[in-house]
Parts: C-alpha cells; structure tokens; sequence
C-alpha cells in the first residue's frame, strides 16, 4: 500500500481524503473495503520515513486551513522509481501490481503495458527454471508434484498478464483516438 500511495503522489501533491479516493476508484470493488483510517496511517508512516512531506494546504477556505497536502521527497520519488522496475513475483499481489499498473498511467511515470512485459518476461525465466527443475526430478518423485503446482500458478498468472495487457492495450489505443 505505502508503494502504491507514494506512485499516486508522483503525479501531484495531494490530500489524504483524495488519495483515498484515487486509490478506492483504481481498485475497483477491493477499494470499497479500504478502511478510511489507513491512508492517514500509511501517510504518517511514510512521512517519518522521510519519503513524503506534509505542509498545510491554502486553499483560500477559511474553514478548510487545516488541510494537509502530502508531497514526494526525493527518497520518496526514487522509491517510486525502484517500485516500478521491480519485477519480483514470488506471491504476486494481484491488487499491488494493479495499483501499480493505475499508478504508473496516472502519473505517466510508466507505461503500464511495458510494466506488464517486464513482469512476463520474469514469470518465463522462472516457469523455464521450474520445468528444468521438474525434468531433472525422477519420475513418480512428490517433488515432481510440487514443481507441477508451480508450473500451473506461473501459467495462471502469465494467462492473468495477458488480459492486463489486452485492457492497458486497449485504454492506450483509447486514449490516442482521442
């Protein structure tokens, strides 16, 4: 979350109740469940990590002085940018990479479907390892079981990047009709 948060804030500076509201809109139904407390949370948790910044917003409201804007530091933009590179996939957190892939567009600091090859192309290193693996284990061995379970999980998730690819393909077309 703390990631994904920090990705939205690249884009702009922003108040809390509107990250929340970015990131509810970008998770879609899992966004609904977001408990209202935990941007704040996470905002403070990264502002004493020195990655953001928070300065009270002039809006010009009088009733409204007390806004905070959280703004990126620089530690808090080369997070982001290290973020973005990662293409580790050992559990996949399907919401995660999501938020990433809303992220990287909104900010324009990444194209999501270039994001989506990088995670590919990792996900075929590793099901090319897990079948040489699985080759070189005798036949009728319980790791060979093992090693099936994970080939068929790489599979799912390699199918699961394909349809990412279809719909940021498609927004991308999209957006230069327009």
């Amino acid at each position: 979350m703390q990631d994904a948060v920090l990705a939205m804030l690249a884009k702009e500076p922003s108040h809390g109740y509107r990250l929340r509201a970015r990131l509810q809109q970008s998770l879609g139904p899992l966004g609904a469940s977001m408990n209202p407390g935990q941007i704040y949370v996470t905002l403070g948790r990264l502002e004493k990590a020195g990655l953001v910044v928070c300065e009270q917003a002039d809006d010009g409201l009088p009733e409204r002085s007390d806004r905070k804007v959280y703004a990126l530091t620089p530690a808090g933009q080369q997070r982001v940018a290290a973020w973005l590179a990662e293409v580790n996939w050992p559990k996949p957190d399907l919401a995660e990479f999501h938020l990433k892939l809303v992220a990287a567009a909104a900010a324009r600091l990444a194209d999501p479907v270039e994001l989506v090859a990088a995670q590919r192309r990792e996900l075929l290193r590793r099901l090319h390892e897990v079948q040489q693996a699985a080759l070189a284990e005798p036949a009728g061995s319980p790791g060979v079981l093992l090693l099936e379970g994970v080939v068929l999980r790489l599979q799912a998730d390699l199918r699961w990047l394909a349809a990412c690819e279809r719909a940021w393909s498609k927004t991308d077309d999209e957006s230069e009709d327009r």
